[in-house]
């Protein structure tokens, strides 16, 4: 079996966290690489006076970490600027925050260029690469300047925008380009893989092959949806763990007889948490009677915190979840809990499993694997209700939830006020036809699947 290395812009040492504490995209490539072993290659999110290229090799929790640190002008360019200030705004759909500065393209190119520079020493012939997400487009291009000619798979974790967004974006001919380095090019789902593709044969002289093949530049690559799965059994057993059940206890304590909404994302304006306060808003001004009935807890760990849109949007949260509680509230009972931490695996496994309502609702994601953690944690015999975005690449695969438009206050007041009268058989209809594929396409189906089909690409003729 060849050794797998994974390369991500940060690396992150595992730790017992699910999606909605440490990120998805760690807990996935950590539990992979336990699977499958290798090395997993990135930032370690320090910063440097002077970049050395020195690498810190550690082996953690089983998983083998190489990471590098960045110099203060690396960081404000190429991640604060041009991936996080450019490209995810952008590839969420959000070109009105999204900015353009040529100072963030020659920082993002620069850090590509280092990241290749201290990998090549590293890399054995018969090595796969796996490089992951929006952070690390060129990094194949790089490479092949550099002489490596192992195969090299990239996966895309968010969506891929429509041609006529992407437009919009200064040299973004240059960017896809690029991507014909790889040999695979993996999205979460087939509707951003098709976006991909229609881009190309819009606005290239692109020919599509047999099996998602696609031929332009001059080169030809393997294309496919493989969507992303969490560690399903593991987060199930620890929803049952004593120490679930020790959180639980307090949970029941605390609700009081009430019934509980969840939602944990992190806090990032593409998740769609002011107008899912705004919607959970207009049910209660919609069931006066239920008020007291329910409060929504709102699990949302900062982040990025350095970039004006996200202060903005802690900042209308703050506001908005104020203004709430102090319009609702009873001297015994607040409408919203609004926490901005995370927590670890078996205390998130237990807040999903005593809530009625997992309230999932994205303006935009590549996955979400938090809808697929509510799901694993629900107790069989009386599983809550999942409440999802549609504009969600979960919602592809959890067709039995209840799928909303997220931009409509109406739609998530009406499935709220739905999710906490539907009966105990409809729930139970629904939790197991959704558990079954969260089981059957887990994270290591979803690995598996990918570097399958990485291995079978046939050998680059460029």
């Amino acid at each position: 079996m060849s050794r797998l290395i994974v390369v991500s812009n940060r690396v992150t040492a595992p730790t017992n966290q699910p999606a909605g504490g440490q990120g998805g995209l760690s807990v996935a490539l950590a539990e992979a690489l336990r699977e499958y072993g290798g090395i997993w290659f990135g930032w370690s999110g320090e910063r440097t006076l002077e970049f050395t290229g020195h690498i810190d090799m550690q082996r953690t929790g089983g998983i083998t970490t190489a990471t590098i640190d960045l110099e203060e002008q690396d960081v404000e360019e190429y991640y604060n600027g041009y991936a996080n200030k450019t490209l995810w705004p952008l590839f969420h759909y959000r070109i009105d925050l999204t900015e353009y500065d040529r100072n963030f393209d020659a920082g993002y190119a620069r850090v590509n260029q280092r990241f290749a520079d201290t990998l090549v020493p590293i890399i054995e012939p018969d090595d796969i690469i796996w490089v992951h997400d929006y952070h690390l487009i060129p990094l194949a291009g790089e490479l092949r300047k550099r002489g490596v000619t192992n195969r090299i798979g990239f996966f895309l974790h968010i969506p891929w925008p429509p041609s006529r967004l992407l437009a919009t974006l200064p040299r973004h001919e240059a960017l896809v380009e690029t991507l014909f380095d790889y040999d695979l090019v993996g999205f979460q789902t087939t509707e951003w893989r098709e976006s991909f593709r229609d881009h190309l044969l819009r606005e290239t002289d692109a020919v599509e092959g047999e099996g998602g093949s696609i031929t332009a530049f001059g080169k030809t690559i393997a294309t496919g949806a493989f969507p992303i799965g969490i560690d399903a059994q593991s987060f199930m057993e620890a929803a049952d763990s004593p120490e679930a059940l020790v959180i639980r206890k307090r949970m029941a304590e605390s609700i009081n007889g009430r019934q509980m909404i969840v939602g944990v994302d992190r806090l990032d304006y593409s998740k769609g948490l002011e107008e899912r306060f705004l919607g959970y808003e207009r049910f209660l001004a919609d069931n006066p009677e239920r008020s007291e009935e329910v409060f929504l807890l709102q699990v949302a760990p900062p982040t990025r915190g350095d970039i004006g849109s996200y202060q903005e949007i802690r900042s209308k949260l703050d506001t908005l979840s104020g203004r709430i509680n102090g319009a609702y509230a009873e001297f015994d009972w607040v409408p919203i809990r609004y926490v901005n931490r995370g927590y670890p695996r078996h205390e998130l496994a237990a807040i999903y499993r005593t809530a009625r309502i997992g309230l999932v609702t994205p303006l935009r994601d590549g996955m979400n694997l938090v809808a697929k953690e509510y799901v694993a944690a629900q107790d069989p015999a009386n599983p809550g209700v999942l409440i999802l975005s549609r504009f969600a690449g979960a919602s592809l695969q959890l067709t039995d939830a209840l799928l909303i438009n997220p931009y409509s206050q109406e739609e998530i007041a009406d499935a709220i006020k739905q999710g906490l009268d539907m009966p105990l058989p409809e729930r139970k209809r629904r939790w197991e036809a959704m558990i079954d594929g969260v089981v059957n396409d887990d994270v290591v189906k979803w690995r598996t699947d990918f570097v399958e089909a990485l291995e079978a690409v046939p050998e680059r003729i460029d």
